[in-house]
């Protein structure tokens, strides 16, 4: 089975609101490999690193300040972050 046929038979499972992170972490994906210019060869044409400037408070602004996660702890510091957040109150 290929890695698309495997992601296909997982999206099948999932509720609508799940969908929807997945379609939003994608479309992040797409947006960045088109920004740091990924080659034929899945390398990239130019150092990830770049200078920055901040030009707007959007998702799509602050898009280029993500890196990639270079750890192996990524399940322990979300389980930090999610454990000690406050609760909203409106």
């Amino acid at each position: 089975m290929t890695i698309k046929e495997q992601i296909t038979q997982e999206l099948e499972k999932l509720p609508e609101p799940l969908l929807q992170e997945i379609l939003d972490f994608v479309q992040f994906l797409q947006a960045k490999h088109q920004q740091i210019g990924i080659s034929a060869n899945n390398q990239p044409d130019r150092p990830l690193v770049a200078e920055h400037t901040l030009t707007g408070s959007t998702a799509q602004d602050l898009l280029e300040f993500v890196g990639s996660w270079s750890g192996s702890d990524i399940r322990e510091c979300l389980q930090l972050v999610h454990s000690s957040r406050m609760p909203l109150e409106f």
